[in-house]
């Protein structure tokens, strides 16, 4: 019996697990192990003394009262994540604990001592409080955001639903699942069924429905969810929430409706700006060419009886005529490139530059240009554009060039990968008087012109024909420079077009 009693002593001194036992009305202590003696910061001298003695002030009265009455009514006492104050390195810091008082009975059953165990839960109690909190503000989060959360146990097919899903969902008795289902708009009962079978591979859904109020209006709403697998990969509960999003599908039609008005508003007044500009360019046409006849008859008649002054005259009228006729042919295509569309057909590009080097032949005799031209590949578009537009940028950079050296223009390609698209990059490079960076974009701008026409001869109008050709044919053009330093353009087109018409 000794040897059991000493090998008993020998486990609960060894136990990581603060045991004590207390005896008489004066809670005298008759046995602490070693963790509870370092829980007190006390040595083995604690042994016969009182429980008072090695307590805080402020704990042991209610802490002695506590134990008193197990002894006294032989009732255990449990206390679960209950703050203590604990002498840590000289300094009294709370701790959080559980703890039993459990009356110790002799062979005949009479009280003789009380059992006292306890376990240290203060990372438990932060973890329980950090959750608590978490909990608090997600819920704060989603009332603020007008927002009910729903929770389903698919095994019983119950519901548990915040109030403000009860508000969403219209419903003011028991919710249950066959409730929910009846609130929804019928058309709309197909779509929530197709996004809950579809959650059983992805796990999560999401849809958008209505829900039938008391007064038969509709009112959408939002429901996402999540499906949660138990221990066997089996659907257990679902969890989700839901939104009220009638304002924004509200505010979404009247949009839609605007859009389709003003849509329309604005391809009737495209339609009526062409026409006007096809009329006032077909208009201005024929009193213009009329102008420079009869200016060239003048001169041709009795320049050689008029003074030099008066000749001058007539070449000005001659150099506005044929700058308004050049104005009338640039409006008139910027106006009719959007009109109809062109077949994509194959494009040799290298022919394509032979034949514009033909066409500019004079102005490149005339200014001594030299024109370096790398092999180019074949690609898809429509041949008038694409030739519209290397012409519009070769005469541009002839145009723009420096007084004291010849023009040259180096115009190279790279074969380059965009977006997974197999397209040609096309560099014009010239050595002309240059182009502030500031500009860039600005010069694409449907008549804007960086010099005065008493500089440079031109309508405005021919880069921005160029971006329009681009874009039809689904590529891109940026311009770079610097004063006095050339100007680059650089064009990117795809190699093949996805339709046979642009």
């Amino acid at each position: 019996m000794q040897n059991n009693l000493i090998f008993l002593q020998d486990i609960l001194q060894q136990t990581p697990l603060p045991t004590a036992v207390y005896s008489t009305d004066d809670l005298v202590i008759s046995f602490a192990n070693s963790a509870m003696c370092n829980l007190w910061n006390k040595g083995e001298q604690v042994i016969d003394t009182k429980f008072a003695d090695i307590s805080a002030d402020f704990e042991k009265d209610s802490i002695s009262e506590e134990i008193l009455r197990v002894m006294k009514t032989g009732i255990p006492f449990l206390a679960s994540d209950r703050k203590l104050e604990t002498l840590i390195n000289g300094v009294w810091t709370p701790i959080f604990f559980n703890y039993n008082f459990t009356p110790l009975r002799n062979e005949k059953g009479i009280i003789y001592g009380v059992l006292h165990t306890c376990t240290e839960v203060t990372k438990l109690h932060e973890a329980k409080t950090k959750i608590v909190n978490s909990d608090e503000m997600l819920s704060m989060a989603i009332e603020a955001c007008g927002m009910g959360t729903y929770e389903i146990d698919v095994i019983t097919n119950t519901i548990k639903t915040s109030d403000n899903f009860k508000k969403l969902w219209c419903i003011d008795s028991e919710v249950t699942l066959e409730a929910v289902v009846a609130k929804l708009h019928p058309d709309d009962q197909q779509l929530r069924e197709k996004a809950h079978k579809d959650a059983i591979e992805n796990g999560v859904f999401c849809y958008e429905a209505r829900i039938i109020q008391k007064n038969n209006a509709e009112k959408w709403i939002k429901v996402f969810g999540k499906i949660i697998k138990n221990e066997m990969g089996e659907p257990s509960t679902v969890l989700g929430v839901v939104q009220d999003i009638h304002e924004q599908k509200e505010f979404e039609v009247e949009l839609k409706r605007k859009i389709e008005e003003s849509t329309l508003e604005l391809r009737r007044s495209n339609d009526d700006l062409l026409h006007f500009a096809n009329v006032v360019s077909h208009d201005l046409q024929e009193p213009v060419r009329k102008i420079k006849i009869f200016n060239d008859f003048l001169k041709n008649e009795i320049a050689d009886q008029l003074p030099d002054r008066s000749v001058m005259h007539l070449n000005k009228i001659a150099h506005s005529a044929n700058r308004m006729q050049s104005i009338i042919e640039g409006l008139l295509a910027y106006s009719t490139i959007d009109k109809s569309s062109q077949p994509v057909e194959k494009i040799f590009l290298n022919d394509l530059l032979d034949n514009i080097k033909t066409d500019l032949e004079l102005i490149i005799k005339e200014k001594g240009a030299i024109l370096i031209i790398s092999d180019l590949p074949e690609i898809e578009g429509a041949p008038i554009l694409i030739q519209q537009l290397f012409y519009n940028l070769i005469q541009n950079a002839l145009k723009f060039t420096k007084a004291d050296q010849p023009p040259r223009v180096i115009i190279t390609s790279t074969i380059k990968n965009i977006d997974s698209v197999e397209s040609i990059e096309i560099s014009f490079k010239d050595n002309g008087i240059g182009l502030d960076p500031l500009y860039a974009e600005k010069i694409f701008a449907a008549f804007e012109r960086l010099h005065s026409k008493n500089e440079y001869e031109g309508n405005g109008i021919g880069l921005a024909l160029c971006r329009k050709i681009i874009n039809r044919h689904n590529g891109t053009i940026m311009a770079k420079g610097e004063k006095e330093n050339g100007a680059e353009f650089i064009v990117t087109l795809p190699l093949k077009q996805n339709s046979k018409n642009i």
